[in-house]
């Protein structure tokens, strides 16, 4: 990257320039350095780090933006997650699961469009049974060139090879945050050092791992959000998923504030210029707020959108956070509209894979 300095900025202003100008450079950044830019909130510094993490996306990613089509195909859950809709103990929520022909079409319309990768996403069920979701890979792959992502939360090595072996690709499986006394905060019944063994699980058996966390979680901290970004790039994740916290008045976080959109964007873009080279999408649920941010999001260091091939009818019931966007548009719709958001930031659809740039360590 050229150097940032600027005649005529303030000391701070050119103090936060030389942290980024660090961060970029050194194999693992300093803690205090994530956390000094993680607090500027002055516009034009905002402005000025936005810009450089886009500029690492153009050096190291390009100007393509990967889809990703996605299919929530069941929201049965067996976890009580402080902050997630699909918890087990709401009530009030309709629950269902896609049959294997339903996926099936699903898919067909997402290759149909021209992406070349379909995210199988599920709550942590029970009833879902893995050699069900072998043939569904099977089936996929023996009818598409298609690359094929999961995300049914924490489950076996056995069942992870399973998959694996029948030509699953990726996985994501968010830690939400890598704090262990905030994690088992908001997870009752869980275990943060078994989600670390699902981590560890997938990454030796070949997939392209992805993670991820959530921001404005109650108890999180500046320094806990630095040390997520550590733990991404100390983790050689492929794919990274960074999205504001919405709460959901089915949990027990329904009173607490949403999560900042310029947090939420200055973890997405230090964590691009730490990592340089992973996938890291613009969310739905940055999309989801009181506006679009999705734009904002590709503007400060993100290369994938993931458009919803949900059918209609079940859309609305895959309620991770309420407003989610797009729940009352036909299955793959909003797929037409990502040609012209890709244009409003002078970037263009690139209809490949997007397989993971990093090398394995």
């Amino acid at each position: 990257m050229n150097s940032l300095k600027s005649r005529g900025q303030s000391p701070t202003f050119n103090l936060m320039k030389d942290k980024l100008e660090r961060i970029f450079i050194e194999p693992i950044p300093k803690l205090e350095d994530l956390e000094f830019i993680l607090g500027r909130e002055d516009p034009a510094e905002l402005k000025e780090i936005f810009a450089f993490a886009d500029g690492v996306r153009k050096q190291f990613m390009g100007d393509g933006i990967i889809l990703r089509g996605l299919v929530e195909f069941s929201n049965y859950c067996r976890g009580s997650c402080f902050y997630c809709g699909l918890n087990r103990n709401n009530k009030k929520l309709t629950r269902f699961r896609l049959s294997k022909e339903e996926i099936i079409s699903c898919v067909r319309n997402i290759h149909s469009c021209g992406i070349k990768t379909v995210v199988l996403q599920s709550g942590e069920g029970d009833e879902l049974e893995s050699l069900w979701l072998k043939e569904v890979v099977e089936a996929i792959k023996a009818e598409f060139e298609i690359a094929i992502t999961l995300s049914v939360g924490e489950r076996t090595r056995e069942e992870y090879k399973l998959w694996r072996d029948a030509g699953a690709d990726r996985y994501l499986l968010k830690i939400e945050t890598s704090d262990k006394i905030l994690y088992d905060s908001l997870h009752s019944g869980m275990s943060f050092d078994n989600r670390l063994r699902c981590l560890r699980d997938l990454r030796q058996l070949g997939y392209q791992v992805g993670c991820g966390n959530m921001i404005g979680l109650k108890g999180q901290t500046m320094r806990i959000l630095a040390q997520d970004i550590l733990f991404f790039k100390e983790n050689n994740f492929d794919m990274i998923g960074i999205g504001p916290f919405i709460p959901h008045p089915q949990t027990k976080l329904a009173t607490c504030e949403k999560g900042n959109v310029d947090l939420t964007l200055k973890v997405l873009a230090l964590t691009r210029i730490v990592t340089k080279n992973a996938h890291l999408p613009a969310t739905t649920a940055l999309g989801s707020l009181e506006e679009d941010f999705r734009f904002r999001g590709l503007q400060a260091g993100a290369n994938i959108l993931m458009p919803n091939f949900t059918p209609l009818a079940y859309k609305k019931l895959y309620e991770i956070y309420p407003g989610k966007r797009c729940i009352n548009e036909p299955a793959g719709a909003c797929a037409s509209c990502m040609e012209s958001l890709a244009r409003s930031v002078g970037r263009y659809i690139d209809y490949s894979r997007g397989d993971s740039l990093i090398l394995p360590k």
